[in-house]
């Protein structure tokens, strides 16, 4: 197949951007999006341009380090799949692909494709861990937690922080993120004696780094490699609620 991509390029964060045409040939169905764009850095370094920045890992779906908006959707045309496990054959010979990087306040451009998310990691920091000594790992059966607990528990866990929810979000909120951290940790008994702390001082940071609000608009759950379901925002306002009345 031959694929022409339209790759947004910027030098650095206070630089102007803009898009460039490039036209890769000899694409197989079944490489992955980012094998693609090695391709295309390969061909520009022959060329002696400058490679195309991109963020990626272990490219099997679970870091969360790789993200582009391709085609105007988070991720790309594929439901609940990461960047890195999207493969070619979701397009066709001829397709231009239009390729940008996350677009809010609060994840400003690094490089081309590469964007700052640790605001993601700061909101986790200002409350999305347990400060009791839980000594080595427990039994699975130690400490008892209702199945249905343990597997909500367990789909808010994972999340990877990847931030498609804030790209796609017209608001650009971080709010399925922050509410999948504090929901997996209300739910479990560890995470209950710093469960009011948890979520005022977590909503803080978020509106700190310049996420905006929610309006439920359910775009962050569509494109959530994942599939955290918005419900978890439901969780995190009752959560947050609670912790706010003297009785709760």
């Amino acid at each position: 197949m031959r694929i022409s991509l339209k790759v947004w390029r910027q030098t650095d964060t206070q630089s102007e951007g803009s898009f460039r045409r490039y036209t890769v040939d000899g694409v197989q169905p079944d490489l992955s999006f980012l094998e693609v764009l090695d391709m295309l850095n390969e061909h520009l370094t022959l060329q002696g341009e400058v490679p195309v920045e991109f963020d990626h890992d272990c490219r099997e779906g679970i870091c969360g380090s790789c993200g582009m908006m391709i085609n105007g959707q988070a991720h790309g045309p594929q439901q609940r799949t990461s960047v890195c496990q999207l493969y070619m054959r979701n397009f066709k010979d001829g397709d231009t692909v239009t390729i940008e990087p996350w677009r809010a306040t609060a994840f400003p451009v690094v490089k081309d494709l590469v964007v700052d998310r640790s605001a993601l990691d700061r909101i986790v920091t200002a409350g999305g861990y347990v400060s009791i000594k839980t000594g080595a790992a427990p039994d699975a059966n130690a400490v008892l937690v209702n199945k249905p607990d343990a597997d909500q528990a367990f789909d808010y866990a994972t999340c990877i922080g990847c931030g498609a929810c804030v790209a796609a979000c017209p608001n650009a909120s971080a709010s399925l993120f922050t509410a999948a951290k504090i929901s997996h940790l209300a739910l479990l008994a560890q995470g209950k004696p710093e469960r009011k702390q948890r979520v005022v001082k977590m909503t803080q940071q978020m509106t700190a780094e310049g996420f905006g609000d929610c309006s439920n608009h359910g775009e962050c759950q569509s494109v959530c490699p994942q599939g955290i379901s918005i419900d978890a925002i439901a969780r995190m306002r009752r959560e947050y609620i609670r912790a706010k009345l003297p009785f709760g």
